[in-house]
């Protein structure tokens, strides 16, 4: 994370947003994983206003390093105080357009989120708290598994979903698992334990 000189003033205003802020509505639809999510815009609609009311603007510029292109999220105080950070692009293939787009996209979302701290709303990971709490046992969750223990855990430390722990048996192969699983669906955010 790179900042200005000082942030007082911009670490005010923050906390002052964050307040009002909610989390991003998951009104877009992917029909690969048959699951929503939230947009960028979704994600946008969730915290300009309360950032705009603090004072902070927000911008996304691209960049490039010897690292490759990058998004990078800029919050913006009025006093002249500023916090940002990259975000690494990577497309599925260089010379289609489309997915540039693409990873640009899902980059600037998963910055926005990550710099602001919203969280997705995620109505099936409610739906396991409540049962968690009813004490209910939860069997064949996606089809994938059967869960004998369920621990809600922190947030994914790739994408900043909510992440939560699942041990069970595989209805696949039969073998016991044990995991910390995004809901972002994403395999190559588990991590096994």
């Amino acid at each position: 994370m790179k900042k200005s000189e000082t942030i007082n003033k911009i670490a005010i205003a923050i906390l002052e947003a964050q307040k009002k802020i909610g989390s991003a509505k998951k009104g877009s639809k992917n029909p690969f994983f048959k699951s929503t999510y939230a947009s960028l815009g979704d994600v946008m609609e969730a915290c300009k206003e309360a950032l705009n009311e603090s004072n902070i603007a927000v911008l996304q510029p691209i960049g490039t390093d010897s690292f490759g292109v990058y998004v990078e999220t800029i919050l913006l105080h009025i006093s002249g105080e500023w916090i940002s950070d990259t975000m690494k692009i990577a497309p599925k293939t260089d010379i289609n357009p489309q997915d540039q787009g693409s990873a640009i996209s899902y980059a600037r979302r998963y910055s926005l989120q990550s710099m602001v701290f919203i969280p997705a709303e995620d109505d099936d990971a409610e739906k396991i708290t409540q049962k968690i709490k009813n004490n209910e046992e939860i069997v064949n969750i996606e089809n994938i598994t059967t869960n004998t223990e369920i621990n809600p855990s922190s947030r994914c430390k790739t994408c900043g979903n909510i992440s939560k722990q699942i041990s069970g048996i595989s209805t696949k192969n039969g073998k016991p698992y044990n995991g910390i699983f995004c809901n972002s669906k994403d395999i190559s955010h588990t991590i096994w334990l």
